[in-house]
């Protein structure tokens, strides 16, 4: 079924997206000093291209019968400080990346594809394309979930526990709704 209007243009903009987060992991890889952070960029790099190529084969055919290679659910971080490591500062005559740098932008990157994917999916009206989206966005989410565990290990991404305080005011604030005969 021949793609829409609002879909070929969706299309275009998250190939578009693929070609530009390709190029920065193949220029994160060759500046990433961090043998675990390279691994995890080595390993997203292998999705990111299947993801690109299945596109491709939307862009060209209107159809793809691959399936997206969605990972499984990282695991969570055990410990990891919550604290920054040291202060961070933007420095414009950067002229290359740190750990730290590469880290950050890749998770933005991560993050900004998976609201493009979110997105895309919901104006989609083929099934399979629409498919095909949601994985790329569950792949984004779980990749971007390992990327942050590595920061918030690292100390790049500061993280703390909501105060009980707080959990106990909102748990006051919402109450559970009660079934309604007939309703399921």
């Amino acid at each position: 079924m021949p793609l829409m209007i609002h879909e070929a243009c969706e299309l275009n903009e998250l190939l578009m997206s693929c070609v530009n987060s390709i190029n920065s992991m193949g220029l994160f890889l060759s500046q990433v000093r961090c043998q675990e952070l390279k691994g995890i960029l080595e390993k997203h790099m292998a999705a990111h291209i299947q993801d690109y190529n299945m596109k491709v084969e939307w862009a060209t055919k209107q159809t793809s019968n691959q399936k997206l290679a969605v990972p499984a659910m990282p695991q969570a971080t055990a410990g990891g400080t919550h604290n920054l490591a040291q202060p961070v500062t933007p420095n414009p005559q950067m002229t290359a990346l740190d750990d730290r740098a590469i880290a950050t932008s890749y998770l933005l990157t991560l993050k900004r594809a998976g609201r493009d994917y979110a997105w895309a999916a919901m104006e989609c009206t083929d099934p399979q394309l629409r498919t095909f989206l949601e994985d790329a966005f569950t792949m984004c989410c779980r990749h971007a979930y390992e990327v942050s565990q590595y920061m918030i290990k690292k100390g790049y991404y500061p993280t703390e526990q909501a105060p009980a305080t707080y959990m106990q005011r909102l748990g006051q604030t919402y109450a559970p709704v009660r079934e309604l005969a007939g309703v399921h």
